[in-house]
């Protein structure tokens, strides 16, 4: 494996390559902020992951949030992955180049019947782009607009929902934790894959870029289970085989908080720049 500089090209590459392994992971760097050790050791894990499968890694930055991700931080990410020893096949995939392919797989699910127009809940569409952490997370909808005519939109912003199996039950296992089982519609709502903005969600981009990538097991933080229950939705719904996947513990700051950049949480770059070493961080893990 090796390490690259973010590309826009080379998708079709590694799609070729990744179509030849066993396993096939992913890093996947929002370019918000500064790496911090959470993402390190979360990312550590999907590397030793794949060590322990004898596969590899790729790398893709999840830049769909405009205002909030800057190109210094998709170059930071990158420099700061490889000091800690990270290695990845192939280029690394930046998401708003995908925009067209993240189309196409929109109108293929409005064709088939699985979206209807939404023209409410502005704070949900805001929140669509990022992964909804613990928290964070939309509300369950109460499906306002599941019936409207479309006439009953005309005019206004809207924003494209997923209508979900409301009282299916939707069980994975996942790697660390075990069994898992969310009911649709109580535990997650229809939830919105295109904004009126026309940028897909993070639901929809994930799913689309780990099925193009042929990722065969999805590593993050435990905080992302419920998003897992309804991408494996969308992986259905195109008639695709969903990964495996680990959900990681989450690494807390003395407050009893998830690390998060908005925390101003000890950051990669801080650590490199006080003099510590990668091999001295992981060692404090084990």
């Amino acid at each position: 494996m090796r390490g690259a500089s973010p590309n826009r090209g080379g998708y079709g590459l590694t799609r070729r390559v990744a179509d030849r392994a066993t396993y096939r992971g992913r890093l996947a760097p929002s370019p918000t902020g500064y790496l911090h050790l959470g993402h390190a050791r979360t990312f550590w894990i999907a590397r030793e992951r794949a060590r322990a499968a004898s596969g590899e890694l790729a790398l893709r930055i999840d830049d769909l949030d405009g205002p909030r991700c800057r190109p210094e931080f998709v170059h930071a990410s990158v420099e700061d992955l490889r000091w800690f020893g990270f290695q990845w096949i192939g280029e690394p995939i930046l998401q708003s180049a995908r925009i067209e392919r993240y189309r196409a797989a929109f109108q293929q699910l409005r064709t088939s019947g699985f979206l209807y127009p939404c023209a409410c809940s502005r704070r949900d569409v805001m929140l669509a782009l990022s992964a909804p952490h613990a928290g964070e997370d939309e509300p369950v909808y109460p499906g306002t607009c599941r019936e409207r005519r479309p006439e009953d939109t005309a005019g206004k912003q809207i924003n494209w929902r997923f209508r979900i199996p409301n009282g299916r039950s939707v069980e994975f296992a996942d790697g660390r934790i075990g069994p898992q089982f969310f009911v649709a519609g109580k535990d997650f709502g229809d939830f919105v894959v295109w904004r009126h903005d026309d940028l897909p969600s993070y639901q929809l981009a994930v799913v689309v870029d780990d099925h193009d990538m042929a990722i065969t097991e999805v590593v993050r933080g435990e905080d992302l289970l419920r998003s897992t229950a309804r991408q494996l939705l969308l992986y259905e719904a195109f008639g695709w085989k969903a990964p495996a996947f680990y959900h990681a513990p989450l690494m807390l700051d003395d407050k009893g908080r998830r690390l998060a950049k908005r925390y101003d949480s000890l950051s990669l770059r801080q650590l490199r720049a006080s003099g510590q070493s990668p091999a001295a961080i992981r060692a404090a893990w084990a």
